[in-house]
């Protein structure tokens, strides 16, 4: 991960200088101080290249003088800077300055707290994944490993950025997980990688066949009989509220009444690490995205890294269902009946409609096991969410107003967006078995509603949230702080939403 410094602002004796520009802003500070030393050269770049500071342009100066190899500079637009826009900003940068060995922002304008998020937008954009490149020309790899961030007040900005950083790595985690090929990450392997939260903290039981069996895992095994790869259902608890021990020889208090016990925040990822549709086997053409639809279970896992990372004060829980989707002669067939953990049965119309089998018995498990606040799940789900929303906004279904407005509110402040999806009776219709208690499948109208409807099935009663975030976990194209390829959508998303409504 890109090395980020905080100092004090002064000019860079060499090395390239990044300025954070405002929509037709005179020059200040370090700025000012940057186009003095370079005896106005910068100033007359910019304003030849008609530069005016309009959000996410660029102007890149070479060789300005003042040993500078380079000053790039990006717009934030006129409206006042929110940590959203200043972390663009500084991916828009990062992006800029990779070929430098050293690089500067001039963040002496910014507060402090937005100093650290230009360096977290930074850090999200450098994110490379290289594991199984063996050969790359010298001007294909990145050069630049350090980043100095300049503002007024290094310590508080360093603060800040100490529970970013957490944030950031977690990303970087989520992405490598989505990135790696599906003969890599098999349902075992997946299990095991989440064994890298223990030493945060962080409780990880994974449950293998024989348990699944034993508990009621119908649904989700029968995903799985097609695939030699076993599923897994990994289960992360994190207690951030647990009160310490006495100090050694303090003297014991009397014993107090049992504190009520806390309901923990319950987050839920679909983990298919590759699904082929089984038996209703998908086309050959673009078969080899679907290495990624295990993606909501991979910010499930990045969440609770990000949330134990920074010591967040809550209590919480992760589940994810594993499985592999394959066609095969044990694979499960159109029209079988298969006995959820719930007790309900479910006529499989389509076998490609399976995330949904798996988390309705992570669901139904995690109700019953821990009986939580509320409940989040995400899942790759549905294309129909991707023909509805674009790859704009995930998709958001709730059973309750206050958890949608909350996640609503969460997408909004991060960038990563949602956008509520109706639930209705009318919905749930489509869904009628003639032989079993649902269908898996309710047509082609309304894909992602009724696929929402699905899951409501097995929720119980508990607040509850889906998040369809099949159009959001993967980019065909660069953005500001994200690179082409896995986003990590999900993680900065729910880490806000935690932070901001249920920490104590």
């Amino acid at each position: 991960m890109l090395d980020v410094v905080f100092a004090r602002p002064a000019l860079p004796r060499a090395g390239a200088l990044a300025i954070l520009a405002a929509r037709d802003a005179e020059p200040a500070g370090l700025w000012r101080d940057a186009d003095a030393a370079t005896s106005g050269a910068i100033g007359r770049a910019l304003s030849e290249a008609r530069f005016t500071g309009e959000r996410g342009k660029t102007c890149t100066i070479l060789s300005p003088g003042a040993g500078l190899a380079r000053v790039v500079a990006v717009g934030l637009g006129k409206d006042e800077p929110t940590a959203c826009a200043i972390e663009n900003a500084g991916g828009t940068l990062a992006s800029a300055l990779t070929q430098d060995e050293a690089a500067a922002i001039a963040a002496d304008q910014l507060t402090p707290e937005l100093a650290a998020h230009a360096a977290f937008g930074a850090v999200l954009r450098a994110y490379r994944f290289d594991r199984y490149r063996t050969k790359q020309k010298p001007d294909e790899q990145p050069r630049l490993a350090k980043l100095v961030i300049l503002t007024t007040d290094p310590s508080a900005a360093r603060a800040a950025w100490e529970t970013l950083r957490p944030v950031a790595e977690a990303v970087h985690f989520t992405r490598d997980l989505v990135s790696e090929p599906a003969n890599v990450l098999t349902p075992a392997e997946f299990a095991r990688r989440c064994e890298a939260l223990t030493p945060l903290g962080v409780k990880v039981t994974t449950l293998g066949p024989k348990e699944l069996e034993k508990a009621g895992f119908g649904a989700l095994l029968a995903v799985a009989q097609g695939s030699a790869n076993e599923p897994r259902v990994v289960v992360m608890q994190y207690s951030g509220t647990a009160p310490r021990g006495p100090k050694e020889g303090a003297e014991k208090e009397k014993p107090a009444r049992r504190a009520r016990r806390v309901k923990p925040l319950a987050f839920i990822g679909k983990g298919v690490t590759f699904d082929t549709g089984g038996i209703s086997i998908k086309p050959a053409g673009g078969m080899e995205d679907m290495k990624w639809d295990m993606a909501g279970a991979g910010a499930v896992v990045g969440l609770m890294m990000a949330l134990a990372g920074r010591r967040a004060k809550a209590e919480v829980v992760g589940l994810i269902g594993l499985v592999e989707n394959m066609p095969s002669g044990t694979a499960q067939r159109p029209g079988d009946v298969v006995k959820s953990l719930s007790g309900q049965t479910i006529e499989v119309i389509n076998t490609d409609a399976e995330g949904r089998l798996v988390l309705a018995d992570v669901i139904a498990y995690c109700q019953q096991k821990f009986d939580p606040a509320f409940m989040v799940d995400l899942a790759t789900l549905t294309g129909a969410i991707i023909i509805g929303l674009g790859h704009e906004h995930a998709g958001l279904f709730a059973n309750d107003d206050t958890l949608a407005e909350r996640l609503f509110a969460a997408g909004k402040e991060t960038g990563e967006k949602v956008w509520r999806m109706p639930l209705d009776e009318a919905y749930d219709k489509q869904l009628r078995s003639d032989i079993a208690d649902m269908k898996n499948v309710g047509g082609r109208p309304a894909g992602s509603c009724t696929a929402a409807q699905f899951i409501q099935r097995f929720v119980d009663g508990t607040p509850w949230a889906h998040l369809d975030v099949a159009g959001m976990v993967w980019s065909s194209k660069d953005a500001p702080a994200t690179p082409k390829g896995a986003t990590g959508f999900g993680v900065r998303l729910l880490n806000r939403f935690v932070a901001e409504n249920y920490e104590s």
